[in-house]
């Protein structure tokens, strides 16, 4: 692998040697290491997609920098790199990608709906879900986590949508479909990568539309109907803004929530380390924030700068992709001390999994007390948590996780 010095050059790594994105070495966790070469040699550098380009941002300043600038890092051109090359049709129209102003009027009433006031509001139904999910563990026999844990987003954020609780494992696994349509478990139809994202975009959109439509007639107090509420540009917003931004935060929750506590075990089953975190439940806390930052569940985020610009001495010229790679933005040396190891008293711990800036994750409070409920419960009802099988990684070049996690464990404290 070679690079060309950051000096206001254009470092290009040769394209026969790096391709970060591949789903393959992400399901292989080579990133890591490529990551952690680049984060050396060339924290930024220009990549070749095809006959495409972007540039690939790996170190955690200039990660924030791209993150936290939205005037010269716009989103509104499409935040994943399956959009290279072409325009979000959703720019301007879903919180995700539009900028300020714009971003801020949306944003606001949907931070107030998702607040910790409102979450503790949600608090038992939220632990009725995870007890549900970790039921089956206490059998005693293999249990698959990851393949639970990709249910735990949906019924959460359903529950908050108070969309019905037989619809919300066809939602969980259009939504896997969404973000990681590489990936064959999570394939539509016997089709392709391609065919399962064209599909599974149809069908959560006309879901959405139909939802939208009834919930006009009767709306309540859930977080669709606060987007029927929403005014941009002192206008009601559209159906179809209101369904993107459905699809939005279903997709959202997907991503942040599910993968932390897959990623966690995968790291500390069968170690001493769960048992530590169990005996200190005023780790909680900081324990979840380390499962945040070591499983980095968004793998990337995408901006375009609006202007030319020089990024840790390079120049980056107006109108080109430039890409966040947050696993490698949390796992800094000169940010992170030892990051390559999971502490779960590891302090401070200012990762990025939620993003920064104008754009850090509006629902970033529901994925932590979600994570703290499941952690809680995880480690107070179950001991002697081992491996029951081989791991399997996801594969996706944005998200981060696992397809399956087979354990076993044994009950620590019976149900009443």
């Amino acid at each position: 692998m070679t690079a060309v010095p950051p000096t206001g050059r254009c470092p290009v790594l040769a394209p026969h040697r790096l391709d970060l994105i591949d789903p393959d070495l992400h399901q292989r966790d080579g990133a890591h290491r490529i990551w952690r070469d680049l984060r050396h040699r060339a924290p930024v550098s220009r990549q070749s997609a095809g006959s495409l380009g972007y540039w690939s941002v790996v170190g955690y300043a200039e990660a924030g920098q791209v993150l936290r600038d939205h005037d010269t890092f716009t989103s509104e051109r499409g935040t994943l790199l399956n959009l290279l090359g072409k325009e979000d049709p959703a720019g301007g129209r879903q919180m995700a990608v539009t900028d300020p102003p714009a971003h801020t009027h949306l944003r606001g009433p949907l931070r107030q709906a998702l607040s910790i006031k409102a979450v503790e509001n949600d608090r038992e139904e939220i632990r009725r879900v995870v007890a549900g999910l970790l039921e089956p563990l206490a059998d005693g026999g293999p249990f698959d986590f990851a393949v639970a844990m990709t249910a735990l987003p949906t019924a959460v954020i359903g529950a908050m949508m108070a969309l019905p609780e037989a619809d919300r494992p066809r939602l969980a696994r259009l939504a896997h479909a969404c973000v990681a349509p590489d990936d064959p478990v999570f394939r539509l139809g016997g089709g392709g990568p391609g065919a399962t994202l064209v599909t599974a975009h149809r069908e959560l959109f006309a879901y959405f539309q139909d939802t939208v439509t009834a919930r006009r007639r009767s709306p309540g107090n859930d977080l669709i109907s606060v987007l029927l509420t929403m005014e941009l540009d002192g206008r009601r917003l559209s159906p179809g803004e209101i369904v993107s931004n459905c699809y939005s935060l279903l997709l959202g929750a997907t991503v942040t929530t599910a993968q932390p506590p897959s990623a966690a075990l995968a790291e500390l089953a069968g170690t001493e380390a769960l048992d530590d975190w169990a005996a200190h439940p005023e780790l909680l806390s900081s324990g979840v924030e380390e499962s945040l930052r070591w499983s980095s569940p968004t793998q990337h985020f995408m901006r375009h700068t609006t202007r030319d610009v020089e990024l840790r001495g390079t120049a980056i010229p107006a109108g080109e992709a430039v890409v966040v790679w947050l696993g490698s933005a949390n796992r800094d040396g000169t940010v992170f001390t030892d990051p390559d190891t999971f502490d779960i008293r590891r302090r401070p711990n200012r990762h990025l999994a939620f993003g920064a800036g104008a754009h850090y994750c509006v629902g970033h409070t529901v994925a932590r007390v979600t994570l703290r409920i499941l952690f809680a419960e995880l480690l107070g009802r179950f001991t002697g948590i081992e491996p029951a099988g081989t791991p399997r990684r996801m594969r996706s070049n944005v998200i981060a996780g696992f397809t399956h996690l087979p354990i076993t464990a044994r009950v620590r404290n019976p149900l009443p």
